[in-house]
């Protein structure tokens, strides 16, 4: 049995089908189902056991969980406005706390979810506690088991590995309201309005150049299952695609894909902006000094764990993405 926690979530599913695609469907699904929709996530998936995340807890700390082969533990308050940091230290490091105590009791590898917030404002993404500096509690909430690990490094009894997730996007996303990616929302701006809007220029950016490592979930599946096939690899890894890529990029690529499914020919970035097709919005003041204007994994440590794998662009990814959704008929 593998242990997939946040199941119903965006990578949480997306693991999921990647196990299911292996063949492999005895995975205890753990999620909080209190938003009903997001069952959509599971429905065509196979899983051998639901549990509501708060009984999981309980019978982890009271032993009553028979051993599992892994555990992917995905779940997470990922919401980086969110400013309860009792709630968020609870349940983003405390719980994984207790799943280390659990699978190290038992030596049963363990892959988490952590996140570029670690690395705040930059300018460096490398897995260096140098170039760790979070700008929100979820960042902290990260960044604190992130350190548990590393004191611990030397004595593990079994596979941990941390990996720090840079801008995913994809299919599975859409229970995530304003926390789904800027390719989500810039497809539903489209169809709604025939129009993306982006923020303008700050920080030293011009108009839709602020940029970040936007990395296609397909990819971060596979990273995933690369490290549990590989046991014997434990750290804390960088999970982007070592590009950083303006906002204009994914804007362009959602509208010019969308445009190419109506029959419509792809525009240029200037032809864009000058058919209102893309439009900017002041930067707003209350994201100045807690914003991430650039983003770029240091993939220096993932290559040489051994994982060769290119990761797609936003190009390839966001089109992939768009045209799913439309074969689909989920754009509003």
């Amino acid at each position: 049995m593998i242990v997939v926690t946040g199941a119903a979530g965006f990578i949480g599913s997306n693991l999921v089908r990647g196990l299911n695609a292996r063949g492999v469907t005895d995975i205890l699904a753990v999620d909080d189902l209190t938003d009903g929709d997001k069952f959509r996530n599971l429905a065509d998936l196979s899983i051998a056991d639901y549990q509501h995340k708060d009984e999981f807890r309980r019978r982890v700390l009271s032993g009553e969980l028979p051993r599992p082969d892994a555990v992917l533990h995905q779940g997470a308050c990922s919401d980086t406005t969110e400013r309860n940091g009792q709630f968020m230290m609870d349940n983003n490091f405390r719980v994984t706390l207790e799943l280390l105590e659990y699978c190290q009791a038992r030596e049963v590898p363990l892959l988490y979810a952590s996140s570029a917030a670690v690395y705040g404002a930059g300018p460096y993404y490398v897995e260096d506690p140098r170039f760790e500096a979070p700008l929100n509690v979820y960042g902290y909430s990260k960044l604190l088991f992130d350190q548990v690990l590393r004191r611990r490094m030397s004595s593990l009894k079994s596979q941990v590995v941390g990996l720090r997730y840079f801008n995913v996007y994809g299919p599975r996303e859409q229970h995530k309201g304003r926390m789904a990616s800027v390719a989500f929302h810039n497809m539903n701006q489209y169809r709604r309005e025939q129009n993306v809007r982006l923020f303008g220029g700050w920080d030293g950016y011009p108009d839709g150049g602020q940029q970040r490592d936007f990395v296609f979930v397909d990819d971060v599946v596979k990273v995933n299952l690369f490290f549990l096939d590989h046991p014997g690899i434990s750290g804390i890894f960088n999970c982007g695609t070592g590009r950083a890529q303006p906002f204009n990029d994914v804007a362009q690529t959602v509208v010019n894909t969308l445009r190419l499914s109506e029959g419509l020919p792809a525009l240029s970035l200037d032809h864009l902006v000058a058919g209102q097709h893309l439009r900017y919005v002041p930067f707003p003041d209350d994201l100045k000094g807690r914003y991430q204007s650039h983003t770029q994994a240091d993939l220096t440590q993932l290559r040489a764990a051994g994982y060769t794998a290119p990761f797609c662009d936003v190009q390839t990814g966001v089109a992939a993405y768009a045209t799913s959704l439309l074969e689909a008929g989920r754009l509003s």
